[in-house]
């Protein structure tokens, strides 16, 4: 039996001719640690960034809620998702439903735009199903650039703006 976080992976489109096996299992209720509670629905409606093919986040480089703004705007003009790293939602920027990594979901877009993420690796493993990874960050030595096909070392509320401003423009 096997597992995987719901897109981690692009969903399986081949054929298979694998077979399944019955396995007759026995469990009394005395032998059980745990006891049902309830079942709980998700709210229907609510993002889901597992399915997003484009995701531009913001992280601790930002600033503050004020500044993520500017992310914002960007996602708005390539009309992609808006995630988060986990300080980001932590701090209460985002609710966390924004956000990525081993804590939050994992992702598999198309484009993933990181706007001020170190990288740490709670962040990366949720984003290395990604088909194509742009990281801007003054930092020079941040380890988001590891796992980045295309690193900008800049002020990302300088770089960030003048993308917007691009998209918008090629857009109109």
């Amino acid at each position: 039996m096997a597992t995987i976080d719901k897109g981690a992976a692009p969903a399986f489109e081949g054929t298979t001719t694998g077979t399944v096996r019955n396995v007759d299992a026995s469990v009394q209720e005395h032998d059980l640690r745990s006891r049902f509670i309830e079942i709980r629905k998700g709210v229907s409606g609510g993002l889901d960034l597992t399915q997003a093919s484009v995701i531009v986040s913001g992280g601790r480089g930002v600033g503050d809620a004020e500044k993520l703004d500017v992310v914002r705007e960007l996602a708005d003009a390539l009309g992609a998702q808006l995630g988060a790293s986990r300080a980001v939602t932590d701090a209460g920027w985002l609710p966390h439903e924004h956000q990525i990594g081993s804590s939050g979901v994992t992702v598999s877009p198309k484009l993933y735009i990181a706007c001020g993420i170190s990288g740490a690796i709670q962040h990366t493993v949720g984003i290395k199903g990604s088909g194509y990874i742009v990281a801007i960050n003054k930092d020079a030595d941040a380890p988001i650039f590891s796992v980045a096909d295309v690193g900008v070392v800049a002020d990302l509320f300088e770089i960030v703006p003048a993308l917007t401003k691009a998209v918008n423009e090629t857009n109109g």
